[in-house]
């Protein structure tokens, strides 16, 4: 089993930033897909980025395209989330999760952090 644990989050200004961290526990990291979704009070879990294994592909939702930069590091077994110009609206629970191919449906991730908050205040 993959083991993930978030870090990063916290409470920040709107136009703020954060970056966010995911740490994996094997050496097989670098085979995996990995993506960001994130879950507000009252809200399903949403879809946020995603990238290959390699890094060579990603892929974001439409409300942060252009804000948010995902990456890896896979000598660190590391996936970041770069979260620039952050509105209110971004204000989440954000987990990491793992999969075999890269996707925007949380289904097909097979392994999950914990999460960490992102509070963005007005």
């Amino acid at each position: 089993q993959v083991q993930l644990v978030e870090s990063g989050g916290g409470l920040v200004q709107a136009g703020g930033s954060l970056r966010l961290s995911c740490a994996a526990s094997e050496r097989t990291f670098s085979s995996y897909a990995m993506g960001w979704f994130r879950q507000a009070p009252g809200k399903e879990r949403e879809f946020v980025a995603a990238i290959s294994w390699s890094g060579g592909s990603t892929y974001y939702a439409d409300s942060v395209k252009g804000r948010f930069t995902i990456s890896r590091d896979n000598a660190k077994n590391t996936v970041y989330l770069q979260m620039n110009t952050l509105k209110p609206e971004d204000t989440a629970v954000y987990y990491c999760a793992a999969g075999r191919i890269v996707a925007r449906s949380a289904a097909l991730y097979a392994y999950w952090g914990q999460g960490t908050q992102v509070t963005v205040s007005s």
